[in-house]
């Protein structure tokens, strides 16, 4: 599928930063699809596309509640299940793609549980009787502008892999 994104757009999130650089990308690609990754416009987009909006998923949910509730929320098998880190790895983001896999590993022991429907107070009671994701909800904070900068630089190189400019 060829996803366009205005060379104006593109410019301007440029100057703004790499969070707005790298959220242009990803809008311009969710647009291409109708708003959202799933089932039926996957095959749609390549990996690069498909390696990125991963990226942004995994961002938005461990950024707001970490990695449980990425798992509560149902975003384990896409994660955790898929060539999501080795892409990472290949990206030349290995840290990143080690923490994705040690998340895989927490995710085989218990994400059957963590997935379960919960109400709001049994969700937050996940976070003390889970202390194992701690670390690695610190270690993505820690370095996730760094993560973000190497992304928007990977995707500054490899442009055509995930949009046309117009």
């Amino acid at each position: 599928m060829n996803i366009t994104i205005k060379e104006e757009t593109l410019k301007q999130a440029a100057h703004e930063g790499m969070d707005a650089f790298v959220g242009a990308v990803v809008s311009a690609i969710k647009e291409g699809i109708g708003g959202e990754l799933n089932a039926d416009n996957m095959s749609l987009l390549n990996s690069e596309q498909i390696t990125l909006l991963g990226w942004q998923l995994m961002h938005d949910e461990v950024m707001d509640g970490g990695f449980i509730q990425l798992i509560q929320n149902h975003l384990g098998p896409f994660v955790f299940h898929n060539p999501f880190a080795k892409a990472l790895k290949l990206w030349g983001l290995k840290d990143l793609s080690k923490i994705v896999y040690r998340g895989r590993d927490l995710y085989d022991l218990m994400g059957e549980e963590l997935e379960r429907d919960r109400t709001d107070e049994e969700f937050m009671a996940l976070f003390e009787e889970h202390p194992e994701f701690d670390d690695l909800d610190d270690d993505f904070v820690e370095f996730e502008e760094e993560w973000t900068e190497q992304i928007a630089h990977y995707i500054d190189e490899h442009l055509d892999h995930f949009v046309t400019v117009v």
